[in-house]
C-alpha cells in the first residue's frame, strides 16, 4: 500500500469543525450585537432628540424634548428584546423559535420608531402649549440630533441577534436541569462513597462466637447465648 492510498481523516473533519466554529461564532454576535443594540437604545433614548423656540408673551422660550418624551415605543422594545434574549437559552425547539422571533420583532419596531420619532416635533409643541397655555402653540426653528439614528442602530444590532438566533438558535445550548441532576447525582455519588470510607474505617463487622466478644458481651450484661433479634425483643420488653 503507498501513501497515497492512505486516507487523510483530517480532511474529512473539516466540514464538521468549520460547522462548530460558526455555530460559536453566530453564538457570540448575537449575544454581542443583542447587549450592544440595547444599551444603545436605552442611552439613546435618554438624550435629547429635538429642540425648538416657543414664542410667548413674555418672549422666546427655547424648548428640548428627549426620546422617551417623542416616543417611548423604542425603549420598551429595547427591554422586550434584551428579556428575549436572555430567554432565548431558556427555551428549546418551538419556544425558542417564538422568543428569537420576538427578539428579531423588537428590533425592527426599534428601528421604526426611532425612525419616525426623528422628524417628530408634537412633543415639542406640547411643551410649548404648556408654557404658552394655549392648545396649540407652534414651535419654530426646530432642530433634531443624531440621537434617534443611534437608537435606529441598536434596533439594527437587536434586529441581527433575533437573525441569527432564528437561524442558528437550534444549535446554540439551553439552561436545563442536566447539571442540577449530575450535581445531584454527584453528591449522592459523595455521599456514598463517604458511607463506604466510613465503613472501610470501621473494618468488619465483629464476630459475636469469638472469645473476646463473648467476653464483652458479659461484660454489657448481655447474654451471648442469644440472638442479636432476642436481645433486642428482650430490650424492648
Amino acid at each position: 500500500m503507498t501513501a497515497a492510498a492512505v486516507p487523510q481523516p483530517r480532511a474529512e473533519n473539516e466540514p464538521a469543525a468549520s460547522a462548530v466554529r460558526g455555530r460559536r461564532s453566530s453564538l457570540a454576535i448575537a449575544l454581542l450585537a443583542g447587549a450592544l443594540g440595547a444599551a444603545l437604545v436605552l442611552l439613546a433614548t435618554s438624550r435629547k432628540w429635538a429642540e425648538g423656540t416657543a414664542f410667548v408673551a413674555q418672549g422666546s422660550l427655547p424648548q428640548s424634548a428627549k426620546g422617551d418624551d417623542i416616543t417611548g415605543l423604542p425603549g420598551a422594545l429595547a427591554v422586550v428584546g434584551l428579556a428575549a434574549l436572555v430567554a432565548v437559552f431558556a427555551v428549546r425547539r418551538l419556544g425558542r423559535v417564538v422568543v428569537s422571533a420576538l427578539l428579531a420583532l423588537s428590533g425592527a419596531g426599534i428601528v421604526i420608531g426611532s425612525v419616525l420619532g426623528a422628524s417628530d416635533k408634537a412633543a415639542l409643541e406640547e411643551k410649548a402649549s404648556k408654557v404658552s397655555g394655549l392648545t396649540h402653540s407652534p414651535i419654530h426653528d426646530v432642530a433634531y440630533t443624531p440621537w434617534p439614528w443611534v437608537a435606529a442602530a441598536g434596533g439594527v444590532l437587536l434586529l441581527l441577534a433575533g437573525l441569527l438566533a432564528l437561524g442558528y438558535g437550534r444549535h446554540w445550548p439551553a439552561m436545563s436541569g442536566r447539571y442540577e441532576r449530575a450535581g445531584t447525582a454527584g453528591t449522592a455519588g459523595t455521599a456514598g462513597t463517604a458511607g463506604r470510607d466510613r465503613a472501610r474505617r470501621r473494618g468488619p463487622a465483629p464476630d459475636p462466637d469469638r472469645p473476646e466478644e463473648l467476653w464483652k458481651a458479659l461484660d454489657r450484661g448481655e447474654d451471648p447465648t442469644q440472638t442479636p433479634a432476642r436481645q433486642e425483643a428482650e430490650r424492648g420488653a
